[in-house]
């Protein structure tokens, strides 16, 4: 079969987020199927972004045929990212008209943040009699809304809310991403029985295959821990707004258990800002360490004797969840303190955890206490 993904924001190991449409199309192309990714050739999201000699680029990684569109470049969510998009979808339309001569596709699946790729999808999908898939990652355009503050009315959500419901209207399957969305799906169009849950996921191999050791820091920092005789607590991952960081060193504050650590490892907008409040605050039990590579994340998290997860409250999130981060967590079999309000709760449901309120610090120390003792 020949399975077309366009996906904006595509990446790969090499080039970095977004993950998923790569793990899915290499467990495709295992499979026996062919699998072609369109996606722009700039992306904010991307530690290196491809770099074109013409307005298409292509490339193979791990037997994923790759093509790149041009598009312009963008800093952060204003009309630089809008014209982004715009560029990009109607540079589907235009590179449908040869990307895919040599390539008649039996399944055209639009998952880009934003659904506007759903019209080049569709037609791609009438031309060739394929099969037509929309995947959901975020809700567009009640995430802009409902977190951006936009109005019903605004221009933009008018767009993306008109591009959302011809997708559910005409697809012939949605998978998300989202498990509680299908009621929300459907009051916009999808017809009952289309919906499917598809959660993100983790590739076993690599973390069955020889672990990458940690850097020196980490290292130095676990050994002194195991020295002083410290429980080690880990947030391993980004460091923005959105991951409600403030209320884990919060709890370190107000932890009264057993001796313990509380890391904090990765990057972010909010690094810096956090490193200054361990130093100005003399958060003695709180250490902030660099990120480590991708593929010492299992070598990281075995060192741990617990792993944390946080989120701010976001009206969002009643739809559900599904952190890579906290997949990642249960992969390493550590004990996981989840402090997430959503509609669905993974940690309770594997029983792999104590899950607390958001942003509850003393909340936050009391589940690392138990867990300690």
């Amino acid at each position: 079969m020949n399975i077309l993904l366009i996906n904006h924001y595509a990446g790969s190991p090499a080039r970095g987020m977004g993950f998923r449409p790569y793990y899915l199309a290499r467990e495709w192309v295992r499979g026996g199927h062919r699998v072609r990714i369109v996606a722009a050739d700039h992306s904010h999201l991307r530690s290196r972004n491809p770099r074109l000699d013409g307005p298409v680029g292509s490339e193979v990684v791990d037997g994923i045929e790759y093509d790149w569109l041009r598009t312009p470049p963008y800093e952060g969510n204003g009309m630089g990212r809008v014209r982004n998009m715009a560029a990009f979808v109607l540079g589907v339309y235009r590179w449908a008209r040869r990307g895919l001569s040599d390539f008649p596709p039996d399944l055209v699946i639009a998952s880009s943040t934003y659904p506007l790729d759903n019209y080049p999808a569709r037609a791609i999908s009438r031309r060739f009699r394929a099969r037509y898939v929309y995947e959901v990652h975020d809700l567009w355009p009640l995430s802009p809304m409902e977190l951006g503050g936009y109005s019903r009315m605004h221009p933009f959500v008018l767009v993306m809310q008109a591009a959302e419901d011809y997708a559910y209207r005409h697809c012939d399957r949605v998978v998300s991403l989202l498990p509680c969305a299908e009621e929300y799906m459907c009051s916009r169009g999808l017809a009952p029985g289309k919906f499917a849950c598809v959660p993100n996921g983790v590739d076993v191999e690599e973390w069955d295959e020889e672990r990458v050791e940690l850097p020196e820091a980490h290292r130095a920092a676990v050994d002194a821990a195991r020295k002083a005789g410290e429980f080690l607590v880990c947030y391993a991952g980004a460091h923005g707004l959105a991951n409600a960081l403030d209320s884990y060193l919060d709890a370190a504050k107000l932890y009264r258990g057993p001796a313990a650590r509380f890391l904090l490892v990765g990057s972010g907008p909010e690094k810096k800002r956090l490193e200054a409040r361990i130093r100005d605050e003399a958060i003695s039990s709180a250490l902030s360490l660099p990120p480590v590579p991708k593929a010492a994340i299992p070598a990281l998290l075995a060192e741990m004797d617990i792993l944390f997860i946080g989120l701010q409250r976001q009206s969002l999130f009643r739809f559900g969840i599904s952190p890579n981060k906290l997949i990642d967590y249960m992969m390493a079999g550590k004990p996981v303190v989840q402090a997430i309000e959503a509609g669905n709760d993974m940690t309770s449901d594997a029983g792999c955890g104590v899950s607390v309120r958001p942003e509850d610090p003393v909340a936050i120390a009391g589940a690392v206490g138990r867990l300690a003792a």
